[in-house]
């Protein structure tokens, strides 16, 4: 390989984009074993949808796909996942006969109380290289970073009210 070959590979590692998308697969694999080890099937957005769904019962799939940032094609699988899970139910909205609210079952709540304690600790595990106050720096530049370019996305946060 040619020196400037090698040099643009280099370059490739120290570019934000590379270093978040590895952070990501390293997050999602990290969450995918430590939550298969309490016994559950669940990728991160679904159980994001799962939260959200369960602070916020009677929430409409569009809503949910803004909370969890994710687009509104692709939110409708990660909710059919979770019914045929029997984590979520829907049900015919009151206000909107086209719409459907989703609510937590039981199931769903027992899944959130065996799998959040992982998530938290999967959340130490993947700044492992980092001091206590390099995890809070590096936190709170992410958060910084992804709020400034949130309009950017194609499927941006958008918080219910």
């Amino acid at each position: 390989m040619a020196l400037r070959e090698h040099e643009k590979i280099l370059e490739l590692h120290g570019m934000p984009g590379h270093l978040i998308r590895r952070m990501n697969q390293i997050a999602v694999s990290l969450f995918m074993d430590e939550v298969g080890k309490v016994g559950f099937d669940l990728t991160p957005v679904q159980y994001a949808t799962l939260v959200a769904v369960a602070e916020n019962p009677g929430i409409d799939q569009a809503t949910v796909a803004g909370m969890v940032a994710y687009d509104r094609v692709t939110i409708g699988g990660v909710v059919d996942r979770l019914v045929q899970k029997a984590f979520i139910s829907r049900k015919v909205s009151v206000r909107d006969r086209r719409a459907r609210e989703l609510f937590i079952t039981p199931d769903g709540e027992t899944a959130i109380a065996k799998i959040t304690p992982v998530v938290r600790e999967t959340q130490v595990l993947m700044l492992n290289g980092l001091s206590d106050q390099e995890k809070a720096v590096f936190v709170s530049l992410l958060k910084k970073a992804a709020d400034g370019a949130n309009d950017l996305s194609r499927a941006p946060l958008r918080l219910a009210l």
